[in-house]
């Protein structure tokens, strides 16, 4: 049953239509049915994380590039904003908690953050290119959003002397699980992250049960690759 929100569109606002019109056409299908999180799509401004240059495609089903004019290359070296309804729905199945430390790998803009941090206690981004870093610290604090701190740092191996976490979220792909960053939740912790080879990933999630990960992989999605995580030898992206 679908239930009532303050997502309703302003028929003369064309930016609250265009959000309105995301969260109807795109995110809800895609099985995002939290009450919770279409709410907070609607309340989050999407469109002031993304660059003024590209603006107009903010609530549009793509990946929106971030860095230089040069669109195809931000896209290929991962320095853009994942699709609407991949983040809409990583943020509904890792089911974040008022009290929950949360570590996002890949700022990016801070978008993500901004949304990881309406719901949790605390966020850690980071996010290893510099421009990106100041980016999504501009972006933040404009929103008023206090409770998420961006560092520049390489999430693959800088990570680990800040945990435990509750949540950890990989804002871009890996080839598998990172091991390390596994070792860094807390019991019942869960860290979410799209995994796999192109043209085939899945979303996957790994929940802390004591010495055991309990994992599931409930949807396929592509995403440009953070780097620095391991690759299969021989392998080249």
């Amino acid at each position: 049953m679908n239930l009532p929100l303050n997502t309703s569109a302003n028929p003369s606002d064309p930016v609250a239509q265009a959000r309105y019109n995301m969260i109807e056409q795109q995110i809800r299908p895609w099985n995002v049915l939290d009450a919770s999180v279409l709410e907070l799509l609607a309340v989050v401004r999407r469109e002031h994380f993304v660059p003024a240059a590209y603006r107009s495609l903010a609530f549009m089903d793509i990946e929106i590039p971030l860095l230089g004019s040069n669109a195809e290359q931000a896209l290929r070296l991962g320095h853009s904003m994942l699709a609407p309804r991949v983040e809409a729905r990583m943020l509904q199945d890792l089911q974040i908690a008022p009290t929950d430390r949360v570590l996002e790998i890949g700022a990016g803009s801070g978008y993500m953050a901004a949304l990881l941090a309406r719901r949790a206690a605390h966020v850690l981004a980071l996010e290893i290119v510099p421009a990106l870093a100041d980016m999504a610290r501009t972006n933040l604090r404009q929103a008023g959003i206090g409770n998420a701190d961006v560092r520049q740092a390489d999430g693959a191996s800088d990570a680990l002397a800040e945990g435990p976490f509750d949540v950890i979220v990989l804002s871009g792909s890996v080839a598998e699980l990172p091991g390390a960053l596994l070792s860094a939740l807390r019991e019942g912790g869960r860290l979410g992250a799209i995994v796999g080879m192109e043209p085939m990933m899945r979303f996957t999630v790994a929940r802390r049960q004591g010495e055991r990960l309990d994992t599931r992989s409930p949807w396929d999605a592509n995403a440009p690759r953070l780097v620095n995580f391991p690759e299969p030898s021989g392998f080249t992206f």
